[in-house]
């Protein structure tokens, strides 16, 4: 497969986005399934609902972190057979999640699945990579949204569902069955996109040689801190709102799972125009719109949840948060891994562990005044996304 696209490479690049896509939606499907039984497990366990928060930040640490390891690997060896391995470790661990008895525990086993978990969203963002670069990889990163987005569209829906006849632990028991699922897939369909001869060996000590060198390029530095930022909010949100909504707006896990499922078509229907424009007006200036949406929307949450205007207000505040990163997450990607073409396994471990990280960092911050007030929520979400905002337009300046 190669960029250079006719008409009869449709059908396997179609399949190629498909599979690719199956395996990235593992992440958001692994995070925002069990949102909307974060209050039931608080309550099952009996602690406070920032101890559980701190499940998803394990689960997110574990993500970044598993990325460092993952991603030189694959570029020493191929991006298929680590692929594989991950998927296998991950569903096992959902396994010891459903399996759980206490809190903590729960907090180690949700670190675990997600460091066995970060093999399949490095790889995803490495192999899409291998093929695309510029405006052209920030359009198949949109493609790849129009995918995986549907992940935080049906996660809180079933994970909704689950909860009305099972209890939390069968949310876990799903996760390993769609582990097992896409490593039958990706085994059977999708292509190994690093050929023998573009691979570089050389140990750890390569490895921490290829990571010296993407820190080197102020490019990669620059949008990844801008994309870490944004993230950050989004993590926010996804922490925060199964309480804020549930306990002080008073919605069901089911009507939470809708309005959870309307932000993440916002997200999707922004990505899909990102990829219908990014060739014409370029990345950056599509990702300075997106991070404008964000800085709107967060201020625009925080006023409506400081002078009460209601729940409709905190509901249009937080579709411009989620809807904006489809002009974010894919232009921001496609700009820092711009220079990394060779090492694209380790510059996508990176970038995403530098995301991961600080969304980890955001996510228990909303918990930490207790059910009662969604300030905590709105004023994290506020502080990323005007420093996302802050930060692309210093970068432009000095540029």
């Amino acid at each position: 497969m190669t960029t250079e696209q006719d008409g009869r490479a449709e059908r396997p690049r179609l399949r190629f986005v498909l599979c690719l896509g199956s395996v990235t939606a593992l992440g958001p499907l692994s995070i925002d399934m069990y949102l909307p039984a974060l209050p039931h497990i608080a309550e099952d366990f009996a602690v406070a609902p920032s101890v559980i928060q701190v499940s998803l930040s394990a689960c997110i640490l574990g993500l970044a972190l598993g990325q460092l390891l993952v991603g030189p690997v694959s570029d020493a060896v191929g991006r298929r057979r680590p692929l594989f391995i991950g998927l296998a470790v991950y569903a096992l661990m959902s396994v010891l999640c459903a399996l759980a008895p206490t809190a903590p525990l729960l907090v180690a086993a949700r670190f675990a699945q997600g460091l066995a978990g970060s093999a399949a969203l490095v790889i995803a963002t490495a192999m899409a990579r291998d093929l695309y670069h510029g405006a052209a990889a920030a359009r198949f990163f949109s493609m790849l949204m129009l995918v995986m987005g549907l992940a935080p569209i049906l996660a809180p829906v079933l994970g909704a569902q689950v909860l009305r006849v099972v209890s939390w632990h069968g949310i876990f028991i799903f996760l390993t069955g769609a582990g097992i699922a896409v490593l039958a897939a990706t085994a059977r369909l999708l292509p190994e996109t690093l050929p023998p001869e573009r691979r570089h060996g050389g140990g750890w000590r390569a490895a921490l040689d290829s990571f010296v060198g993407v820190l080197r390029d102020r490019v990669f530095l620059t949008n990844s801190g801008i994309a870490g930022l944004a993230f950050a909010a989004m993590f926010a949100y996804i922490a925060g709102s199964p309480f804020v909504l549930q306990r002080i707006y008073g919605l069901s896990a089911q009507d939470f799972a809708m309005v959870f499922g309307a932000n993440a078509l916002g997200l999707i229907g922004m990505s899909q125009v990102n990829g219908r424009l990014v060739h014409r007006l370029g990345p950056k200036r599509l990702m300075g719109w997106g991070l404008a949406a964000l800085a709107v929307g967060a201020v625009f949450l925080e006023v409506a949840v400081a002078l009460n205007l209601g729940l409709q207000a905190v509901l249009t505040g937080l579709f411009l948060v989620v809807a904006s990163q489809g002009f974010i997450a894919p232009n921001s990607a496609a700009l820092a891994l711009t220079n990394h073409g060779r090492t694209a396994g380790s510059a996508s471990a990176l970038l995403g562990t530098l995301r991961f990280l600080v969304g980890a960092l955001a996510a228990p911050l909303v918990g930490l005044a207790g059910e009662g007030t969604a300030l905590p929520m709105a004023g994290v979400i506020a502080i990323c996304g005007l420093g996302a905002l802050a930060a692309y337009l210093w970068v432009g300046r000095r540029s």
